[in-house]
């Protein structure tokens, strides 16, 4: 069965309008029923008018007829101009080719618009099973549409069956970037390659960190008398009755280590599934569905991190905590779908969710998020243990002595959010070009490696910086800490925009708001996962530092 796949907005660097393509449709369609994850990605599929019988050439076969007005062929024509394609399925194997293209006319100015009208379908079999299918156009089988006038029009198509010995199971090999290919060991060598040139800085600076730790910590740990009399208390160990002071609005910050706990359990879950071989490029809507089901599962995570750490830091009031964990991270999620969702609709989009679809998942989140969300939150609270903190916490807060202006907040995100940036950029570009190009991206190992090296270099630095910060006797690192690991999302939202602008022609409310909406949504949950590493890196540092001496 040959499907055509409405264009919607992962496959193209530009938007088009689903009635573009009305032209070549016929007037009878048959639609396929789409599963929950295609309808989330706005797939909408219907048997297509080419009859490809198994083994059966066929050539220059009629598939359509259609008098084109003066209207439909203005929209060829934008659709020509701006390189608009067609994705259709064979045997759940994806095939593109566009719609025509474009000669220099009689003036240098001027350009012709030729129409394509035959379709060759190049495919291989082995025994009985297909093995690849390719399409290709005969540039001299076209048609002139450059000037506006109604024109009757054929649409043909050419089938040429050959035999092959690829067997089935290595048929995806075209699609797929496998390491023992040449793009597969390109894509390595282009990812992997900042992230071993951070790794070596990041080694070389944390072997000089772990330096200064060990001799603060020797010179510290003196414990005979004549040495605790004469040595008057500095750096990070003059505030050791501070630095386990608990952090203002303790039930946000419980909030954001539950969700971002939440978020990195689905991470590794995704991982999981993609290094396993579940997200071929043919399962359509696989992720999706996966992302979805997985979040919702993985609620009791966020419910239990949330209200544990939160009863730790002697908080009372632990529902309020449980629902802000609940809306932390969905409820903006929500509120962009809906306002995005209704543009679409505006627009006549396909990406436009029908009611069943929003039906669905208002009742996964009443029927087993919540439920999930509520059961680790009293989990959570019952296990209640006791805040380890090696030094107690004096009564008054001790004055912080001033700053110079690059350990300040914001300077500190900066320097926080470089590196774990430079180690993933080439391959952020990778992906943006596969969730808004018509890439097709499966190269899940190399992406496993590149998110290991940023939880890495994000660890590493967020101990460096929360050591000089203590150095300088600043002891309200609790906040800073989830600061300076979440602020890679900014540098990472900082490249959305530059993609935008220099490597696609979106333009207009439906593509800009759709683009910066769901970048924006990601990169606030990069945020949470990666501040939530931050911080439980910190923690274990400031409790190994102050467990390793003697504090009055």
């Amino acid at each position: 069965m040959l499907l055509i796949k409405d264009t919607n907005m992962e496959i193209l660097f530009l938007f088009m309008q689903p009635k573009l393509v009305l032209p070549i449709i016929p007037e009878h369609v048959t639609e396929k029923k789409e599963t929950f994850g295609e309808f989330l990605n706005g797939d909408h599929l219907v048997d297509a008018p080419y009859k490809l019988e198994f083994r059966v050439n066929k050539e220059s076969e009629i598939a359509c007829g259609k008098k084109l007005s003066k209207g439909e062929v203005a929209q060829f024509r934008n659709a020509i101009l701006k390189d608009y394609y067609f994705q259709m399925y064979y045997d759940d194997l994806p095939i593109w080719s566009f719609f025509g293209r474009t000669e220099e006319g009689n003036r240098a100015d001027e350009f012709k618009y030729l129409l394509y009208k035959n379709i060759n379908f190049d495919i291989l079999y082995n025994n009985n099973r297909v093995i690849e299918i390719n399409v290709w156009i005969n540039s001299s089988d076209t048609l002139d549409i450059t000037e506006d006038k109604e024109i009757d029009m054929e649409f043909k198509y050419s089938v040429k069956w050959r035999e092959t010995d690829i067997s089935f199971k290595e048929r995806m090999e075209k699609y797929v970037m496998f390491f023992s290919t040449h793009h597969g060991r390109s894509n390595w060598f282009l990812a992997l390659d900042p992230c071993l040139n951070v790794l070596i800085f990041v080694g070389l600076f944390s072997s000089f960190i772990f330096g200064l730790l060990k001799k603060d910590i020797v010179r510290y740990s003196l414990d005979d008398e004549e040495s605790v009399y004469e040595q008057e208390e500095t750096g990070w160990k003059n505030i050791h009755g501070d630095v386990f002071r608990y952090p203002k609005h303790k039930s946000w910050f419980a909030a954001i280590l539950g969700s971002g706990t939440q978020l990195l359990a689905l991470a590794i879950f995704i991982f999981i599934l993609g290094l396993v071989g579940v997200f071929y490029p043919y399962n359509k809507g696989v992720l999706s569905t996966a992302l979805i089901v997985i979040y919702a599962l993985t609620s009791s995570i966020a419910g239990y991190t949330a209200t544990s750490f939160y009863c730790q830091l002697d908080g009372t009031n632990w529902v309020r905590c449980l629902l802000l964990t609940g809306c932390l991270f969905p409820a903006p999620l929500f509120l962009m779908f809906c306002f995005l969702n209704n543009v679409a609709l505006v627009y006549n989009f396909a990406t436009a969710l029908p009611f069943s679809a929003i039906v669905a998942i208002v009742l996964m989140w009443s029927f087993v998020m919540s439920p999930l969300l509520v059961l680790g939150g009293i989990a959570g609270k019952n296990n209640k243990t006791e805040f380890q903190a090696p030094c107690r916490t004096t009564k008054c807060p001790r004055e912080i002595p001033p700053l110079p202006w690059y350990q300040k907040t914001i300077p500190q995100m900066v320097i926080a959010g470089v590196l774990p940036f430079i180690a993933i950029y080439m391959e952020l570009f990778l992906v943006l070009a596969s969730m808004w190009g018509h890439k097709i991206y499966y190269t899940y190992g190399v992406l496993f490696m590149v998110f290991v090296v940023l939880v890495i270099v994000t660890a590493f630095v967020a101990i460096a910086l929360v050591y000089f910060q203590l150095a300088a006797e600043d002891h309200e690192w609790w906040w800073r800490s989830v600061l300076r690991g979440g602020s890679t999302s900014l540098f990472i939202f900082g490249q959305c925009l530059y993609y935008y602008f220099a490597r696609t022609d979106m333009s207009g409310l439906m593509q800009t708001s759709s683009f910066f909406g769901y970048m924006a949504c990601i990169c606030y949950g990069i945020f949470l996962l990666l501040g939530t590493v931050g911080f439980y890196i910190s923690l274990v540092l400031v409790r190994y530092l102050y467990g390793s001496i003697k504090c009055e």
